[in-house]
């Protein structure tokens, strides 16, 4: 490393961001920029440790201590070309992962982890300013054609690095914009659309084709794209949404989150929604139940679209501030996280289990019940929760979101027209990224559950490999995530 005592000299420090108060009047990014000097010495931090454990932690396998050595030495072209061996779209983890590379960083020991994240989003901004990004030309052209169902962070990566080896590959998305949860799923404000708009573009320049408004299995059947191409990949995604089937749900006022989170992105990049279907939080007391990742992002969208007060609630206990016995370093830290959105605006409770949802008028939401409820072990060691006497209470609302994650990905249609054998929890079953019908594989949540983008990008890259050597015949020349983290 160039700097081997850059950690003792240098603390951890992040840009700044908007406060509060400015930041919800609009739905962009906020993060004040630093100079660049200030990423060079950001990444003088990175030690020179004999394993680098932020490698493992990293689902795509970032070679992290090269890529960090190079920006130090301040040779940000060969950052990024360290950096785009392993990951295809650095701009969207650099903004919306939650970095376990940082969680399993050898100085996260005992002083403040390097910033990753930041340094991987600094590398790949500048290499877009500098040009340095541009579009894939493969080596040759095998005439193989394949087909992606779904254009998410999984089915991206996957287009991406078949293109690579020089299949011609066409994306199916049912929805009138490419990019899935990266779309839909993601405010504005933790990554802006036009960052997604520029790598479809270099996408679509390097060949390959994109197909909207596509719902296969209803406009085009599973045979008929069986017939035309010599492999299909399927990158749904996993759709159904968990619901909470207690007593009430049918009062108005109560919607899944990810509904909630695609309306409102469609209305930032100027649809119109009928009035009918809209909505609108302004001024309304929002209840979130749900404490991840998503009922976040329900919390900054309503901040933002002026609710009144927004409460969010969790079933699960309320995580430490640090680890402990079962979390050691370098595990992912079950620890208590809050995000730019808390921030903004939000009561949140923990152990609380909703029992029903109540409508004075027998027809709108205005509030749910809840119990507050203790989790303890049985005689097997099974977690079994306990309601807890006396706890009782009802919380007033008039919007609910339910952001209490995803179950598996849609059954009917292309699934069953395909007949894919499916695993216990309802996900394409799969052997080696391989389903039970021949030239049919999966990736992504479709195949391992709900899960980071960057497990996506990390999933698409390697069903990616495995569907070039099945129709190649051989092994495969593209990078997998096992070579890459040798290079220790």
């Amino acid at each position: 490393m160039g700097s081997i005592k850059g950690f003792l000299r240098t603390e951890r420090d992040l840009p700044k961001t908007e406060d509060a108060q400015s930041r919800i009047e609009h739905f962009k990014e906020f993060y004040i920029p630093l100079p660049i000097a200030h990423t060079e010495e950001q990444a003088s931090r990175c030690m020179d440790c004999g394993v680098p454990f932020c490698m493992s932690g990293c689902p795509l396998g970032n070679l992290i201590p090269d890529f960090n050595d190079a920006v130090y030495m301040n040779e940000w072209k060969e950052a990024y070309r360290i950096l785009s061996e392993t990951n295809n779209f650095p701009e969207f983890t650099g903004r919306i992962c939650p970095a376990p590379c940082e969680s399993a960083c050898v100085l996260g020991i005992n002083k403040n982890p390097v910033t990753i994240e930041y340094i991987e989003k600094r590398i790949i901004e500048e290499a877009f300013e500098k040009k340095w990004v541009t579009p894939i030309v493969p080596k040759q052209i095998t005439g193989k054609k394949v087909a992606i169902v779904g254009s998410g962070p999984a089915g991206m990566a996957c287009a991406e690095q078949l293109t690579k080896a020089g299949h011609q590959v066409h994306v199916f998305e049912k929805s009138d914009r490419i990019g899935g949860l990266l779309r839909y799923g993601i405010p504005d404000f933790k990554l802006e659309k036009t960052v997604l708009d520029r790598r479809i573009e270099l996408m679509k320049a390097a060949g390959i084709q994109f197909s909207t408004g596509i719902n296969v299995g209803e406009d085009i059947t599973a045979k008929e794209l069986k017939a035309e191409y010599d492999s299909i990949v399927l990158c749904g995604g996993s759709s159904v949404a968990r619901d909470l089937n207690i007593p009430g749900r049918i009062s108005k006022g109560i919607y899944p989150a990810m509904q909630f989170l695609t309306q409102n992105n469609q209305l930032v990049a100027g649809d119109r929604i009928p009035e009918n279907e809209l909505i609108n939080v302004k001024g309304k007391d929002v209840i979130v139940i749900g404490g991840g990742d998503t009922g976040s992002d329900c919390i900054g969208t309503s901040n933002r679209l002026g609710a009144n007060s927004i409460t969010q609630i969790e079933i699960m206990s309320k995580p430490s501030n640090s680890r402990g016995l079962n979390d050691p370093w370098p595990n992912w830290p079950m620890t208590l996280r809050t995000s730019t959105s808390h921030e903004e605006g939000c009561h949140r409770e923990w152990s609380i289990l909703t029992k029903r949802f109540i409508s004075e008028d027998g027809f709108h939401i205005s509030g749910i019940e809840i119990v507050h409820i203790l989790w303890d072990k049985d005689e097997q060691g099974n977690y079994k929760m306990k309601e807890l006497e006396h706890t009782k209470r009802i919380l007033p609302c008039s919007t609910v979101f339910l952001a209490m994650g995803f179950l598996h990905p849609q059954k009917e249609g292309l699934l069953e027209q395909l007949g894919v054998e499916l695993d216990e929890r309802g996900n394409v079953a799969t052997k080696n990224y391989g389903t039970s019908v021949p030239d049919v594989f999966a990736a992504g949540d479709m195949r391992r559950g709900q899960s980071l983008v960057v497990w996506a990008i990390s999933e698409g890259r390697e069903a990616a490999k495995v569907v070039d050597e099945y129709l190649m015949g051989s092994v495969s020349a593209l990078p997998s995530k096992e070579l890459s983290s040798l290079s220790l």
